[in-house]
């Protein structure tokens, strides 16, 4: 088995003649918090859309697991495991906490969609979901209208969704953007703690985030791959720094893409 789980190839996307993403070659180890860092306009979430399919390609091949998946429609890559939390864990605001975390479990019984269900027959997946909750902090909220949470709870309501889902990938795309300090630490570490026997790749602008928790950063800029390493190779690369701050001197600490 390969140390990667995911690898991409010589990995184009123009636009009518604009090239959003430009020869990538992209490697993610298993067991990882992977980031994906750039400016704005560096071509951060074209890759997760082309990673998830919502995009097709120009050129170049992507592999999961050793299998190649650049021609798969999303919900195939999804069956592999390959989850993106904004795309499944919207969460429903009139719906408890629980029961939102328990519509992610009902994938697993097949029953994904059977929303006129009673209670009574969900309600063994009740343990479980609560257990979800557990990790993420949330158990004491477990009644709460969705609604009612604040903006970092939901974030994190999102994530054990995301995780009831099974996945072998999780794909975050800035988790923590429109986060005030206090929530912004808060879902920087449960990301680390939920990372425990997964993999993560994950799109982050705020560069404090990234320093804390990623293994592996690559920086795109202007659509291609400017540099890759960990948070001391990268801050302190000259070229980054250029793409960056428009300077060649210091440190990326404290910057945000």
């Amino acid at each position: 088995m390969s140390d990667y789980i995911l690898e991409t190839k010589h990995l184009f996307k123009e636009f009518r003649g604009f090239v959003a993403v430009s020869d990538v070659n992209l490697r993610v180890r298993r067991g990882s918090i992977h980031a994906l860092i750039g400016p704005n306009g560096a071509g951060k979430t074209t890759c997760f859309n082309l990673l998830t399919k919502f995009l097709t390609p120009t050129s170049g091949q992507i592999y999961f697991a050793g299998h190649e998946i650049t021609h798969e429609k999303p919900a195939q890559i999804a069956r592999r495991g390959i989850i993106r939390s904004f795309q499944i864990s919207a969460v429903f605001p009139q719906l408890t906490v629980l029961e939102n975390v328990r519509i992610g479990l009902q994938r697993a019984t097949g029953q994904s969609y059977h929303f006129w269900r009673s209670d009574k027959a969900l309600s063994h997946l009740d343990q479980a979901a609560y257990a979800l909750l557990e990790q993420v902090d949330l158990a004491e909220f477990a009644s709460e209208l969705t609604v009612n949470l604040p903006y970092g709870r939901k974030r994190a309501l999102e994530i054990a969704t995301t995780l009831a889902m099974e996945p072998e990938l999780m794909l975050l795309d800035e988790p923590t953007q429109g986060m005030g300090h206090e929530d912004v630490s808060r879902v920087t570490a449960l990301i680390k703690k939920v990372s425990v026997g997964r993999t993560i790749l994950m799109v982050e602008h705020n560069m404090n985030v990234v320093s804390q928790i990623a293994d592996t950063i690559t920086v795109l800029a202007r659509g291609a791959v400017l540099a890759e390493g960990d948070y001391q190779e990268v801050s302190r690369n000259a070229d980054v720094m250029q793409a960056y701050m428009g300077t060649t001197s210091g440190e990326l600490e404290g910057a945000h893409a």
